[in-house]
């Protein structure tokens, strides 16, 4: 066979689209250029370090977090005019995901100082800012919709079981647990909806803790302690229980204008649309990636919020609190260490 007919006989070369690669090099140079844009933004405010020429060294390196928590910790942090509170924002507003994760990394310490400094009644209009962008791109990405998830019902026989009880006819019929209710749109923050707000920002961290470092989750499980009050206790006996109800954060902060002990200071309401996510974090953080620190700073918040669910003599954060607990149990207990995909020796025959 000649040369000619064998390349007349070969496959067709995949054409290119032009068109499409064009677009993909302009996004890149968008996104570079955000990025870099981000990071000469972020050299302005934190001067006491060097910032890393790329947003994926920005996330993990420990320098520049503790620079930017020693911002935060600041009293006057949170204020309107604070620029680092406006390059969160801002850097959040750009909708580039590796800048958002950046964000989403001190999500916790922003959330512990904002409802911790909540009864001081100081302005706090810059992390107010931050969790409503975040509330604000939730609502969106969802649609104001809930989040579900079906249940399995024992009652319906399936390909792993077969059913005791009579079978039902409406095989539609699923049990819908709600993870997390609708969301309406908010342009400021409220007394009553702060637990909310603060809670879908949590919700948000969650959804990305995979992608956290280790230090921003030891930040979270700390404000969990301090929210939790010292071992779930007050020095001074309350004349009012915070109840999960809207005006817990009232009671709250009139118990904060009377008089609040130290070890009592970042005490604050737990209702259950705050508590929910922040059970689903330390969930991640007890059983999720083996991280013998973080796991243990998870465990002593949760021993914590389980002391202060009896306080508040709240049935379902006991059971929600308690149950992890157990489960750290049991994933610790040596009995559990068994691999049962292996093969045991017993089980081989020898002729």
């Amino acid at each position: 066979m000649s040369d000619s007919s064998s390349i007349h006989d070969s496959p067709p070369s995949p054409a290119i689209n032009v068109g499409d690669s064009e677009t993909t090099v302009a996004n890149d140079s968008d996104s570079n250029a955000k990025c870099q844009t981000a990071i000469q933004s972020l050299s302005s405010i934190v001067t006491t370090t060097d910032i890393p020429s790329s947003i994926s060294l920005l996330l993990d390196d420990d320098s520049v977090s503790a620079a930017i928590s020693t911002l935060l910790l600041r009293p006057d942090s949170g204020s309107g005019d604070n620029n680092l509170c406006r390059w969160l924002y801002d850097t959040f507003q750009s909708s580039e995901q590796s800048l958002q994760l950046l964000v989403l990394r001190f999500v916790p310490m922003i959330a512990g100082l904002y409802l911790s400094r909540v009864p001081l009644r100081q302005p706090q209009a810059g992390f107010e800012a931050v969790l409503l962008a975040l509330y604000a791109h939730e609502t969106t990405s969802r649609a104001g919709q809930a989040l579900t998830v079906n249940i399995p019902d024992l009652s319906h026989p399936s390909i792993y079981h077969e059913s005791k009880g009579p079978t039902k006819n409406n095989s539609t019929c699923l049990n819908i647990a709600v993870i997390s209710s609708t969301l309406d749109p908010h342009g400021t923050v409220r007394s009553t909806r702060r637990a909310r707000i603060v809670g879908v920002a949590l919700e948000l961290y969650c959804s990305k803790i995979s992608r956290m470092p280790r230090e921003s989750k030891l930040n979270f499980c700390e404000s969990c302690e301090k929210w939790a009050g010292q071992n779930g206790e007050t020095e001074q006996s309350r004349a009012v229980i915070p109840t999960l109800s809207d005006d817990s954060w009232r009671e709250e902060e009139n118990v904060a204008m009377g008089g609040r002990s130290e070890r009592d200071s970042g005490r604050i309401p737990l209702p259950w649309e705050l508590l929910h996510p922040i059970l689903r974090i330390l969930g991640h953080c007890l059983l999720g990636k083996k991280d013998t620190e973080v796991s243990e700073a998870a465990n002593k918040a949760c021993q914590s919020l389980y002391l202060r669910s009896l306080h508040d003599i709240n049935p379902k954060a006991i059971l929600a609190t308690g149950s992890l607990l157990r489960l750290r149990e049991m994933a610790l207990d040596p009995k559990n260490q068994v691999d049962h995909t292996d093969i045991s020796n017993d089980a081989v025959l020898s002729v």
